[in-house]
């Protein structure tokens, strides 16, 4: 990356802000309780280069509250719309401090409080041949008093080619679900049909990561969950399959709370496991080695080992892929997307599987309530 950095390019450097056009301090936006805004509304051809947001909100849910949209080449459906926390890479409508090679956010408190203040920044190159459309729209029934934000671009006298358009979807298992095909082993997973499902599309295109925030239900090791990719239709074994859940996000040996890389990491961490509260989110972005498909990709993971827990996952996954693409699947309605409150729930009585490894999983209680 750095060798290019003295590489003469092509275009002229623009950006769509909140700035007060009065001269005066107003630098911010308000957006009312159901209203949409438009925060940019580019002609042409560019790439969109880097997003800055922060934001002044009396709601502490305003981060799932806020849904950002983005639209490509004129298409009528968005190829983004992803709650405004998650997108910047964080969940539970918490804010964090943490870096990584295509996001961060910079937040000005500790993890203990909802939906606080911070910076939020992203990276992504996001190319448009005929126009680009970035929205955000309140769901949430108070105000948002401030909106501040950048959209830094480059203006192109035409596409560069062999461009894919970026996309991000969010999705949330409240809790997930027990298995549905286990054999006469519960303990032996083979099809990906049971799991978290992270993205399922259709198209040339590949994928570049996601982020997952699970909330632990039941104390214990919330991982061996393994990530399965299939590209270009189903088949088994996948095209790529996993060993666990922190292997797949980069870690080992569990996931490290304090440790936030330039590819994969923890964005955000609080409580402890022993108290059935403990709320992370993990990250792993595929920079160096995207997941190339050419009809299309499911990309899915087991949530414990086997599905054998039901815990409160939600993720957002980016890729690229030509258009036109098809519609979303619908975002889940503002109340359906918010925390859970903190409740202990206790797991059934039952041994608990150990692996050659020494980790644990826990079984599932039927009884479980999903509220």
């Amino acid at each position: 990356m750095l060798d290019q950095l003295a590489r003469l390019r092509n275009g002229r450097s623009k950006r769509a802000s909140s700035w007060d056009p009065s001269g005066r301090n107003a630098d911010a936006w308000p957006i009312e309780a159901g209203e949409t805004k438009v925060l940019a509304d580019l002609k042409g051809a560019g790439v969109v280069r880097h997003i800055w947001f922060t934001i002044g909100a009396p709601d502490a849910n305003y981060l799932r509250q806020a849904v950002v949209r983005m639209y490509w080449d004129g298409q009528e459906h968005p190829s983004v719309e992803v709650p405004v926390g998650d997108f910047f890479g964080v969940g539970h409508c918490r804010v964090s401090s943490f870096s990584c090679a295509v996001m961060n956010m910079s937040s000005n408190t500790g993890p203990t409080i909802f939906g606080h203040h911070a910076a939020m920044n992203c990276y992504w190159p996001m190319p448009f041949a005929d126009g680009a459309r970035i929205t955000v729209e309140n769901q949430g029934d108070k105000k948002i008093g401030a909106w501040y934000f950048y959209v830094d671009y480059d203006e192109l006298d035409a596409p560069e080619p062999d461009m894919a358009r970026f996309h991000a979807w969010w999705n949330r298992s409240n809790p997930c679900p027990p298995p549905t095909q286990q054999g006469d082993d519960p303990e032996v997973n083979l099809t990906d049909r049971d799991n978290y499902l992270i993205l399922e599309t259709e198209g040339r295109g590949h994928f570049v990561g996601c982020n997952l925030s699970i909330h632990n239900l039941y104390g214990g090791w919330w991982g061996e969950g393994d990530d399965m990719f299939m590209v270009d239709g189903e088949k088994w074994p996948p095209d790529l399959h996993g060993t666990g859940s922190e292997d797949y996000f980069g870690h080992a040996w569990g996931m490290q709370p304090q440790n936030a890389f330039l590819y994969s990491g923890v964005s955000f961490h609080h409580g402890q496991r022993e108290g059935y509260n403990e709320r992370i989110t993990v990250y792993r972005y595929h920079v160096c080695d995207p997941v190339v498909f050419t009809k299309s990709l499911r990309a899915s993971i087991e949530h414990g080992h086997a599905n054998d827990r039901s815990d409160d996952y939600a993720s957002t996954a980016y890729w690229y892929q030509t258009l036109p693409s098809k519609p979303l699947p619908p975002l889940p309605k503002p109340e359906d997307r918010l925390p859970r409150p903190d409740v202990k729930v206790q797991p059934v009585n039952l041994p608990l599987p150990v692996t050659e490894r020494g980790r644990s999983g826990s079984p599932i209680d039927p009884q479980y309530p999903s509220g």
